[in-house]
Formats: structure tokens, C-alpha cells, sequence
């Protein structure tokens, strides 16, 4: 069986994984709280850890490894949604849990095995690894304690507190947002509980009508759908502190465990043309955005996996153009490919290596070049097998072939723009002939950025639909003609 390392974050090295007795694989990974649209930051784990899983499955089997990815629906930024609304707090994360799900399908991702809802273990009889239960575990341990309404996780108590951020508590301190409160023992300490007004989502409790607080929601989900341990848990590296820190400490106290994962692995940061996302800088977009400005999930998909997973990442438009050349030379090898896949023994030694997306993604380039120039009918065959296996290892399966794109689009287009297509190339000839060369590249650059794809040949010129066609912009063209 081939040995997959992945660099786990709180040694700082590569780690096996190592399945437990049964032959199973775990992994957890914090999903999203559901209050709005996913922006292309959170898109970033949701790829990163299906390629995983999807590797996982590969080495061991799909029944051995279960894939668990919560939905956070009681948060302090949903109850200020629903206030600033209106709307009830369960229609707000009904719609945009359904949101999040369409969005990441678009990008390939396979839905996990098991997604829970934090408010289904806050208070569950039936579920001895609810959130209260694990708070008064905790207090009985003396590890946590109550304080009007609240209670709170003393970090002072467990002696490796930091060691996953690979921080001082000073350290952390001083690059932590701590909410300074009377009722704390220390300022470092953190909320397992927090008192609800009448008007918020609450539960009865030992310490009256009240709330949980973001760690312990997690620590209750992994518990219960993974027990004491697991061998991977993930996420953003933006929540290996407070987030993770918090989760491990509170779950290795109240389970009597010396770690709570096996590994812990957390992908890079995203940037925007070098610069952080922000709404302030215009630069802030949802994997919706990207969608409605006609870049297929794929594309998005491709450009996310073109880094390795735990370097930041730059979007750029230039890189959005690299991806999308290489997503429609897969889509013509798909006119050509036949037969059953097998991933090439490269993307799949590449993948077992630190998840390396970006050789196995080469690789898998190589055979599509391959499937479009085979030297032979048995290299075709090879090439064929080898890039449909890679395809469905990556997360690609659901690529359309070029012609399936073109006929749909073409299904689409009205006359008028096909007349409007028509118009704007014979004005292009016009222009070359006159060796007006500026206006003959404004006109296919003009068509280039509308999606119409130009191909210059001895036979004259050919025109086709590519998968981002926005018959709007040919609109702006007619100045050209």
C-alpha cells in the first residue's frame, strides 16, 4: 500500500498516516459558519481537503475512510444577521448551507460522509458527547469553571496550551483579540458557554439559559462522529489558533487523551493580486461572483490546486487565463479520450508526497497532451486511461468535452449573435487587409474577452464558444465595426 505523509502541523514535519485497528481513516475538517454567500478563501480548504479524501479513498478504499465536515449554525454573526434581517435565524442557515453545498459541487467537491449541525449535540439526551456534557466533564476535572452565566476553559491547566500555534502564552496574548472580562480567572482563558437574552437562540443548562462557544461545538462533533481521537483533522491555517488550539486542549482534558489528532494539517492563506481580501479594497468575491462573471467551477477548482496547499496563494486574473487554457485543452482531450481511467503512478506518488497537487495537475497535462498527439493506437489507449484516471483523482470527472460545450452554447446563441459574430470577424479581414493590425486585435481581443474563441487557419477563419461566452460583451464590440 502506498504510505501517504502529510506535514502535520504541530511537529513541523512530515507524518504518516497510519489507519487504526480496524483499517479506518478519519479526517474532520471545520466547515463554514452559515450566515452568507462562501467567498474564494473558503473555497480554498473545501478543494483542498476533497483531493484529500479523494486520495484517501484511492489508497484504502472508499468504506474505510469517513470524511466529516461540520456546518456551524449558532454564531454570533448569524444571530446578527437574523437581527439586521429580520429573518429567522433557521431560514438564514437553511438557504446558505444550501448555498455553500451548490457552490463547492461546482468546484468538484464530493460532499463529506457525515456533515452535522452544531445545534443537534448541544443538548441531545441520546447523545453522550453533547456540549454540556463535555463542559461539566471538564469542570469536574477541574480544567474549566463557571462564572456568572458563563464558563470558562482555564488554559492555565494543561501544560501544552500553545504548542500546535508554536506560542507563548505571552506571544499568544499579544496577537490575540482577548476580550478582557471581569468573571476571567486569566484574560486568556476562553468561552465553553455564554449567557442568551430572550431573544437569542439559547438551551437550559447547569449554568442557566445560554449558549455554546465556537470550540467546544467542534469538540463535541469530532467526539461524536470520530471518538477520542482522529487521524486528521484540518482546516485554514487562520484556525490553528485560537480555533484548533482551543478544540485540542478542551478535547484532550475532557477525554483524557494525550492528542487529539494523529495530524493536524492546515492549508495557506489566499491573497488578491498580491493584496488580502477585503471588502474595503473592492477585492472581496464570492465563489458565486466568479461563477455569475462566467468562470466555470473547474477553472476555480484548477487555479486552487496550482499552489501547494500550505503556501499562500495569489488569485490573479493572469492565472485565471493560465488555468482556463489548460482546462479547455483537457476538454479537447476529452473528444478523444476513451475507455476506463487509471491515474498515472506520478500524480499519485506526487499527491501521497504532502498532497503536491501541483506536479500531480502536470502530470495529468502531460497525458492529455498525449490523448491529443499519440504516436501510436496503444500509446492512445495509455494516454487515454492514464488522463481519464487522473481526471477523477483530481476531482475532475465532471469536465465536459469541448465539443459538449461548444453544441451547448451553440444551442444558446441566438442569430443576432451569431449575425453579430460573423460581423465582427469580417470587419477583422477588412481591417488586416487594410493592415489596420490595431483594430484587426482589438476585434479578436474584443472576442477573446467575450468568450469567442478565434482560430486562425490556412483554410481561413474558424470561430467556436468557450465555456466563459457572455453574449453581452459583444454588445461593447460594435464600435469596432
Amino acid at each position: 500500500m502506498i504510505e501517504i505523509q502529510l506535514t502535520n502541523t504541530l511537529s513541523g514535519e512530515k507524518t504518516p498516516v497510519v489507519a487504526d485497528a480496524n483499517g479506518r481513516v478519519g479526517m474532520y475538517v471545520c466547515g463554514p459558519t452559515v450566515y452568507d454567500r462562501a467567498h474564494i478563501g473558503n473555497a480554498r480548504p473545501v478543494v483542498v481537503f476533497d483531493l484529500l479524501f479523494r486520495l484517501l479513498r484511492h489508497v484504502y478504499g472508499e468504506q474505510r475512510i469517513t470524511y466529516v465536515r461540520n456546518f456551524t449554525d449558532v454564531d454570533d454573526k448569524i444571530i446578527k444577521r437574523a437581527d439586521e434581517t429580520g429573518r429567522p435565524i433557521g431560514d438564514i442557515t437553511t438557504e446558505t448551507s444550501a448555498w455553500y453545498l451548490e457552490d463547492m459541487a461546482a468546484l468538484g467537491a464530493l460532499e463529506p460522509n457525515i456533515m452535522p449541525r452544531a445545534t443537534a449535540f448541544v443538548s441531545a439526551p441520546e447523545q453522550p458527547t453533547d456540549m454540556i456534557r463535555l463542559i461539566e466533564t471538564l469542570i469536574d476535572k477541574g480544567h474549566a469553571y463557571a462564572a456568572e452565566g458563563h464558563v470558562l476553559f482555564s488554559v492555565k491547566s494543561w501544560e501544552p496550551y500553545g504548542s500546535l500555534a508554536h506560542r507563548s502564552l505571552d506571544e499568544m496574548m499579544a496577537g490575540a483579540r482577548v476580550e478582557v472580562a471581569p468573571y476571567k480567572r486569566d484574560a486568556m482563558d476562553f468561552v465553553l458557554w455564554k449567557p442568551s437574552t430572550p431573544e437569542q437562540p439559547g438551551w437550559e443548562s447547569p449554568w442557566g439559559r445560554g449558549r455554546p462557544g465556537w470550540h467546544i461545538e467542534c469538540s463535541a462533533m469530532v467526539k461524536a462522529t470520530l471518538g477520542d481521537r482522529v487521524q486528521i483533522h484540518g482546516g485554514g491555517i487562520d484556525l490553528a489558533f485560537p480555533h484548533h488550539e482551543n478544540e485540542r486542549a478542551q478535547s484532550c482534558c475532557a477525554n483524557g487523551t494525550e492528542e487529539m489528532a494523529d495530524i493536524w494539517v492546515h492549508n495557506g492563506y489566499l491573497m488578491v493580486e498580491g493584496e488580502k481580501m477585503s471588502k474595503s479594497l473592492g477585492n472581496f468575491f464570492t465563489v458565486k461572483d466568479l461563477r455569475d462573471r462566467g468562470i466555470p467551477g473547474l477553472v476555480i477548482r484548477y487555479l486552487l490546486l496550482s499552489t501547494h496547499y500550505r503556501q499562500p496563494i495569489d488569485w490573479t486574473e493572469k492565472r485565471v487565463e493560465e488555468a482556463t487554457r489548460v482546462i479547455n485543452r483537457w476538454r479537447r482531450a476529452l473528444d478523444h479520450a476513451e475507455g476506463k481511467g487509471t491515474p498515472p503512478e506520478e500524480a499519485v506518488a506526487a499527491l501521497a508526497d504532502d498532497l503536491n497537487s501541483w506536479t500531480a495537475l502536470r502530470a495529468i497535462d502531460a497525458e492529455a497532451k498525449r490523448v491529443l498527439e499519440p504516436r501510436d493506437e496503444a500509446e492512445a489507449r495509455e494516454a487515454s486511461a492514464a488522463f481519464l484516471g487522473g481526471l477523477a483523482l483530481m476531482g475532475f470527472e465532471g469536465l465536459e468535452s469541448a465539443s459538449h460545450v461548444e453544441e451547448a452554447a451553440k444551442g444558446a446563441i441566438g442569430d443576432d449573435q451569431t449575425a453579430r459574430i460573423e460581423a465582427l470577424l469580417a470587419a477583422r479581414v477588412a481591417a488586416r487587409k487594410s493592415k489596420d493590425f490595431a483594430l484587426a486585435d482589438g476585434i479578436r481581443d474584443g472576442l477573446s474577452a467575450a468568450g469567442v474563441v478565434v482560430k486562425d487557419g490556412p483554410e481561413g477563419t474558424a470561430w467556436e464558444l468557450g465555456p466563459a461566452f457572455d453574449p453581452a460583451k459583444l454588445t461593447d464590440l460594435e464600435s469596432l465595426r
